[in-house]
């Protein structure tokens, strides 16, 4: 699929999107979430832009491994002052949340995407955006972030991963949810030991199979960490950034990235290697 239809915005996938992470929360694992601080948090979306993102993502509860859950009215509380603030700023607004109150009000408050680490799974998730028009991401997750990291097992990690994936496309198409809406995202560090990670990343074209855009989220992991051994938040950025571009190598038409300036000048190299931009 050659582009991704999110609310009013159709975008060409003729190139790998960057999708700058705004996180709204205390406890972000990379060290970067602002909280209850709306300025900081616009200035921080701001420079993303700036920095070339294609698609600004607002979360407002962790899912680092270990997090609490955050009730909807807080989650609700920390996103609509942000969301109001830049829905007008021309760019499309992910909101990554897997409550069905929550997407409701994102999407009435000028959300395009709905960025689901439980794939619409929640009682209701599907009916909450099914009427819209929303872009909508669904992310594999073995378990729950306080518990998935505990022993997560697989016997063939990427057929299971990508079979969950079909499901919920599936589940999607019956309920009226138009396929040029989706994409998919296996859920790096969801559930996942490293050996898993990269088992996924070795065979991320696989996942073109399903028909719809790939979304890959490794920016700052700790699959990065284990093999670097960098510790948390911008040590991580240049094992973040070659992983960004190996995930677009093998087909990601989307990257979920911290570090979006030095993304964009190594996907531009990437590009010009490939004969797609200008050296």
């Amino acid at each position: 699929m050659s582009f991704l239809r999110c609310g009013a915005y159709r975008l060409s996938l003729e190139r790998p999107l960057i999708m700058g992470i705004v996180n709204l929360t205390p406890d972000s694992f990379s060290g970067d979430g602002v909280g209850d601080d709306r300025a900081a948090a616009i200035a921080h979306a701001e420079a993303q832009r700036v920095a070339g993102a294609d698609i600004l993502d607002l979360g407002a509860e962790s899912s680092r491994p270990g997090a609490a859950a955050v009730p909807a009215d807080v989650e609700i509380a920390r996103l609509l002052p942000v969301l109001h603030a830049l829905r007008d700023w021309g760019v499309p607004l992910s909101v990554d949340t897997a409550k069905p109150e929550v997407m409701r009000a994102a999407l009435d408050a000028g959300a395009a995407i709905i960025n689901d680490i439980a794939a619409l799974r929640a009682p209701g998730a599907l009916a909450a955006v099914a009427a819209s028009e929303a872009g909508i991401c669904l992310m594999h997750m073995q378990g729950e972030p306080r518990t998935m990291q505990a022993d997560p097992r697989y016997g063939d990690v990427v057929a299971e991963v990508r079979a969950f994936l079909a499901a919920r496309l599936a589940a999607c198409a019956a309920a009226g949810i138009a396929r040029e809406r989706l994409l998919v995202d296996p859920g790096f560090g969801f559930g996942k030991t490293v050996e898993h990670n990269y088992a996924l990343l070795r065979e991320l074209r696989r996942f073109d199979e399903l028909g719809v855009p790939v979304l890959a989220g490794l920016s700052r992991k700790s699959m990065l960490g284990a093999v670097t051994g960098r510790p948390n938040g911008a040590a991580r950025t240049h094992a973040s950034v070659a992983a960004a571009v190996l995930a677009a190598e093998r087909g990601a038409k989307i990257v979920r990235v911290h570090d979006v300036a030095a993304t964009r000048d190594a996907l531009a190299v990437l590009a010009a290697l490939e004969g797609k931009g200008t050296p």
